[in-house]
């Protein structure tokens, strides 16, 4: 009985305190339903399809929205991804280089109810590698899908805040 009445008192207290989580704020932004293009990279046509899928993930998983088509959307999303680059940042005893960062910078145009916002958003990624060891595609392929994610995360980050602040003015 004790339990039952803790719990409910942590349910009334918690209830009361406003808490909205950030994809209830990007639904305000962004609506229920959203679909996304993304412009093909002429020099890097392999991380427009990473991105495309990192992309379509976030809108169901981290906004929490149907992905559907064009027509039918509340909000389009069209990406551009600038040329995504990679630097040295650890280096063995030996001077070899055993760590890369990967960085993503995302260009995001959201068209809502015949009006449109530029984003620009930036991820990074950390990875090693072994001393004297090139870099493969798999691992560079991966590494932009992970900085890719974290970009698409910050950009989830300010469209939440635009949607907090447009909450507040109300």
């Amino acid at each position: 009985m004790k339990i039952f009445l803790l719990l409910f008192l942590v349910f009334i207290i918690l209830s009361g305190c406003g808490y909205k989580p950030s994809a209830k704020f990007s639904r305000d932004v962004l609506g229920e339903k959203i679909s996304t293009s993304v412009i093909i990279s002429v020099q890097d046509p392999e991380n427009t399809v990473v991105i495309k899928d990192e992309i379509d993930r976030a809108v169901v998983e981290v906004f929490q929205a149907s992905l559907v088509s064009r027509s039918v959307s509340d909000t389009h999303l069209v990406i551009k991804m600038n040329e995504p680059s990679y630097a040295p940042i650890t280096y063995d005893v030996n001077g070899y280089i055993t760590g890369y960062r990967m960085s993503v910078v995302l260009n995001i145009e959201k068209y809502t109810n015949g009006s449109s916002k530029n984003y620009t958003t930036r991820g990074f990624y950390d990875f090693s590698v072994a001393p004297n060891a090139i870099v493969t595609d798999q691992d560079r392929f991966e590494a932009i899908g992970f900085a890719a994610q974290r970009a698409i995360k910050s950009f989830a980050a300010q469209v939440s805040a635009e949607g907090a602040r447009a909450e507040k003015q109300q």
